[in-house]
C-alpha cells in the first residue's frame, strides 16, 4: 500500500469518525433538550401561560377554511422548481469551468447591438428554472390575495409571538400544538409560512439578480458589492433547505396521511388520496433528477439559444 493510499484511507475515517461523534452529539443534545423542555412543561407558572396561550393565534371572522386546488398545485410546482433550483445553483458553485455554454441568438425581437453574453449551461438552467419559480411565485402572491388565504400565513395580532413561543416548547417537549392545519395553523408555522413566502423569496430574487450575468450596471454594482450579496444568496437556499428539512420531518411525525392529504389531495381525512399523489410527484422528481444530464439539457437549452461545448 502506498503512502498516499494510506493517507486517503486515513483521512476518510477521520472523515467518518467526524461524523459519527457529530452525530452522537446532536442526539445528546436533541434528548437533553426533550427532557428539559419536558421539566419546564411540568412548572405550574408555564401550564398556565399554555393555557392561556395554546400555541396559535385565533383567525379573523370570515377566514377561509381548508386549502383550494390552486394551492395543492403551486405547492407541488413550488417543490419542484425549489430541488432545481438548489441543484443547479450548487453544481454552479463546484462544479468548476463548465464543458457547455449557452448564448442567446441575436436575431428577431431581441436583436440588439452588443454580442449576446456567454454562461455555462449549470448558470442557464438556473435561470431558466428561477424564471419558472418567480412566475409561479407571482401567481401564487395573485391567489394568495385575491381569495382571503393570506391570513393564514399573515400574523394579524400581537399574540403571534406568545402563542409562538407556547407551540415551541410543545413541540420541543414532543406534544405537538393540539392544532389542525385544515382550519388553522400554530403561530409557529404561521411565522415560519410568512418568512419564507415574504421574507426569503423575495430576498433570493433579490440577491440573484445581482448575481445573475445578466446584470450589467457597473454604477448599480458598486451600491449592491457582491461579496455580501453572495453570502446572502447562499444564506438563503440555506435556510430553505434548514425550512424543508423540518417541514418534512414534522409532516411525517404529526400525522402524515390527514398532512399529506391537506397538501396534496385537499381533503380533510386519513385516507391515502394525499399519499399517493405525494408517491407520484415524488417519482417524477427523481425522474426528473437523473433525466436532467447533458444530453437533455443541450436539447432543451438549444430551443432557446446556441449551445457549444468546449
Amino acid at each position: 500500500m502506498t503512502a498516499e493510499r494510506s493517507g486517503l484511507l486515513g483521512s476518510g475515517r477521520t472523515a467518518w469518525f467526524r461524523l459519527a461523534v457529530a452525530v452522537v452529539l446532536a442526539i445528546g443534545l436533541l434528548a437533553a433538550a426533550v427532557l428539559a423542555a419536558k421539566g419546564i412543561r411540568s412548572l405550574s407558572a408555564v401550564q398556565s401561560f399554555l393555557t392561556d396561550f395554546p400555541g396559535a393565534s385565533p383567525l379573523p371572522s370570515g377566514a377561509p377554511v381548508g386549502f383550494p386546488a390552486w394551492l395543492a398545485w403551486q405547492h407541488g410546482l413550488n417543490v419542484f422548481f425549489l430541488l432545481f433550483i438548489v441543484r443547479s445553483g450548487w453544481q454552479v458553485r463546484t462544479a468548476g469551468r463548465p464543458t457547455m455554454f449557452w448564448s442567446r441568438r441575436n436575431t428577431g425581437l431581441i436583436r440588439t447591438k452588443r454580442p449576446p453574453s456567454r454562461m455555462g449551461i449549470n448558470v442557464w438552467l438556473h435561470l431558466t428554472v428561477d424564471v419558472l419559480w418567480v412566475v409561479n411565485g407571482l401567481l401564487f402572491y395573485v391567489l394568495l390575495f385575491a381569495t382571503g388565504q393570506w391570513v393564514r400565513i399573515v400574523p394579524v395580532s400581537w399574540d403571534i409571538i406568545p402563542n409562538s413561543v407556547s407551540a415551541a416548547l410543545q413541540y420541543v417537549s414532543l406534544g405537538w400544538p393540539v392544532t389542525d392545519g385544515w382550519m388553522n395553523y400554530n403561530a409557529l408555522q404561521t411565522l415560519s409560512y410568512f418568512t419564507i413566502v415574504f421574507v426569503a423569496a423575495p430576498l433570493a430574487l433579490a440577491t440573484g439578480i445581482r448575481l445573475s450575468p445578466l446584470w450589467t450596471s457597473r454604477r448599480l454594482s458598486e451600491l449592491v458589492p457582491l461579496r455580501p450579496t453572495k453570502a446572502v444568496h447562499v444564506g438563503v437556499m440555506v435556510a430553505f433547505l434548514i425550512f424543508v428539512v423540518v417541514h418534512v420531518t414534522l409532516v411525517f411525525a404529526t400525522g402524515a396521511l390527514r398532512n399529506l392529504n391537506h397538501m396534496y389531495a385537499v381533503q380533510s381525512d386519513d385516507g391515502w388520496t394525499g399519499f399517493w399523489i405525494f408517491a407520484a410527484s415524488l417519482a417524477a422528481m427523481i425522474v426528473a433528477w437523473f433525466a436532467a444530464g447533458p444530453r437533455l439539457l443541450r436539447a432543451i437549452a438549444s430551443l432557446g439559444g446556441t449551445v457549444i461545448s468546449r
